[in-house]
């Protein structure tokens, strides 16, 4: 299957955002040939979550909204799968960040909702609620994962889709985050046995200068293609399910995991106190 992955900039103008989201997807469809393409988080916006502001509430939409409509008639044009990652709002009040997965007929094949919303440098959690499930869905041949920007700082979000099935996992993303991004999801790929594309933003944001540095990594940790820190770019790449089994093979993590002996992963933190303490006393 072949990937294209969009390093772009939004801008205040939403409707010149999705427009030229929706060129770059034709351009990977008619020019590339991909067959899947993965656009940034928040592609149709500025990152609004800098501001400690609620009136760019204003900006969520339904999966009925205008931006989400135009990319679904993209996709069906250009006859390719797309995921668009926009500020949902699911109910008066209630707001998700969303990635959709659009299928060459326009439809709604699946829906991701972020399960970390940032809320250290970035103000997430002021404007949208948590996800709450790490589902994977087929696409042909593949099993496809989803982790939205923060979601992919947790390598249990990475292992979890993958233990649940997944062969590919997409990551969009809008991060002003450089330092160790790159080494970060080609280990994803790596301790995982998955191939891993990255759709970050890039360029001035409001106050932020988003980070780029996109990429699509294969099992092994190796770079297929990547964007840098200051340009827009369509990054395409092919990825192939008999290097993900020989990579698989080589390296058999998910023969060798001992879910069995982690308990402390799913623990609170008071029940990690306790663990610690348990420790103790048997030393």
């Amino acid at each position: 299957m072949k990937l294209g992955v969009i390093q772009m900039t939004s801008g205040l103008d939403v409707a010149a955002n999705v427009a030229k989201a929706c060129d770059y997807i034709a351009r990977a469809a008619s020019e590339h040939g991909c067959e899947l393409v993965l656009l940034p988080e928040f592609f149709n916006t500025i990152y609004f979550a800098q501001y400690r502001d609620m009136a760019w509430t204003r900006l969520a939409e339904a999966e009925t909204g205008p931006s989400l409509e135009t990319v679904r008639a993209s996709a069906q044009r250009a006859k390719v799968h797309v995921v668009a990652t926009i500020y949902e709002i699911a109910g008066p009040g209630l707001y998700f960040d969303t990635a959709f997965h659009i299928d060459p007929d326009g439809a709604i094949r699946f829906r991701f909702r972020k399960i970390h919303p940032a809320g250290v440098k970035s103000l997430e959690k002021l404007f949208f609620r948590y996800g709450s499930r790490l589902d994977t869905y087929g696409l042909d041949a593949w099993r496809v994962g989803i982790g939205i920007c923060y979601d992919m700082g947790f390598p249990e979000t990475a292992r979890a889709l993958t233990v649940n099935g997944a062969e590919l996992l997409l990551a969009p993303y809008a991060t002003s985050r450089t330092e160790m991004f790159q080494e970060m999801l080609r280990t994803r790929a790596f301790e995982n046995g998955a191939y891993l594309a990255a759709a970050n933003k890039v360029g001035r944001e409001g106050d932020w200068q988003m980070g780029g540095h996109s990429l699509i990594a294969d099992p092994a940790g190796r770079v297929l293609a990547s964007g840098d820190g200051r340009d827009e770019a369509l990054l395409v790449a092919e990825i192939d399910r008999a290097k993900l089994m020989e990579a698989r093979t080589r390296w058999p993590v998910l023969r060798d995991r001992r879910p069995d002996l982690y308990r402390a992963l799913a623990a609170e933190p008071d029940a990690l106190l306790d663990f610690a303490l348990a420790g103790k006393a048997q030393r």
